[in-house]
This record gives C-alpha cells, structure tokens and sequence, in this order.
C-alpha cells in the first residue's frame, strides 16, 4: 500500500507557465488556439463515446446507460464548477449564471443550442444540432435515448451554478422531437 509519502512522489505539479504543454500554446494565434479547443472538445467526445461503446459491447445498453447516468452526475457538477470558477460567477446567480455557463460547456463547442423564453426566473434551452444524434442520423440509426442521462446531466449541471434551479425535460429521444431540436429543457428558479 502506497504511503502519502508515495503519493506526493507521483502529484503532478500545477499547471504553470514552465510547463511544456503550456508553453507551447503560448505563440499561437487565436484561430489557431480556437481550432485546439475544438479539436480537443471533439477528442473528449469520441473518447466518451468510445468509452459508451466498450461498456455497451460488454454488458449492454441498459448497463452503459446507468454507468454514463452516473459518470455525467460527477462529471456536469466538476465541468460546472470550472466553468463558473473561470468566469468568476458564484453560485446563486440564477438563470443569467446558468445561461452564460451553458455557452461555455465543452457541448457548446461542438452543438448548435439556443436558449428561448428567457425571463429571471425561467429559461428553455435546446440542442438544435447535436452531434451524437447528427452521426447516428447519417448511419441511419435510431435516435440515441439519451433522455436519463440528460435528466441527471443538466439537473446537476443547474443546481451547481443555483441549487434553487430545477430542471425539466421538454424533449429528448427517445421521446418524439420536432425536427427544429434533438432535446429541450426547461430550467426554472423556485421560490
């Protein structure tokens, strides 16, 4: 068994300016800077969906559907916490803070979203192109039903920026969605 000793042997250092990988987006212009975070928001899914199939071939749909429920729970609370740490946003801010960190998620790299109705207390969002479902579509495969991870996703996504924040599903596959949006969601501040 490895001793905390063993374990500060092996911590990494903060990230810094001496670090090499930093160093080397140092030159870069934005539009090159802008292509490696998409670049890398596009590794992160397919690694995600790769991660999905593996589960999937192994134990099936319903096994990897639970399995990614319960990563995304943990993952949307740590990716929201980021977000609103580099934007400087403290949690409470309603629907304005979760409106601004929704356009920063890694998604809102690779997905076509709007936000709709917008009032202080309410916001429907939606996924106008998603990019799994996009693929799956050129296949020529059903609709991913995604729906049960979405619930946990954006419920826990929301309630890190305001725990007040409750969310719902308007649509998401596998129920039946206009052709205008793969999934919609309401998000509302309770009083």
């Amino acid at each position: 068994m490895s001793s905390e000793t063993d374990f500060k042997r092996y911590s990494v250092a903060p990230i810094g300016a001496g670090d090499e990988g930093i160093q080397l987006l140092q030159g870069l212009s934005k539009e090159e800077l802008i292509r490696i975070i998409v670049d890398d928001a596009k590794n992160w899914l397919a690694h995600d969906g790769l991660w999905f199939q593996a589960v999937e071939k192994r134990y099936g749909i319903d096994v990897a559907i639970d399995a990614d429920t319960e990563a995304w729970r943990y993952f949307t609370v740590i990716e929201a916490k980021r977000i609103m740490e580099r934007l400087g946003i403290q949690p409470g801010g309603g629907i304005p803070a979760l409106v601004e960190c929704l356009k920063h998620r890694l998604y809102a790299r690779l997905n076509l979203q709007d936000v709709i109705e917008q009032s202080d207390d309410r916001v429907a969002f939606r996924m106008l192109d998603c990019r799994v479902q996009s693929a799956r579509r050129r296949k020529g495969l059903p609709d991913f039903p995604c729906k049960s991870v979405g619930l946990v996703e954006y419920a826990e996504f929301a309630r890190t920026v305001d725990p007040r924040i409750r969310t719902s599903c308007i649509a998401c596959p596998p129920d039946a969605h206009p052709d205008a949006f793969w999934c919609a969601w309401e998000f509302v501040v309770e009083k």
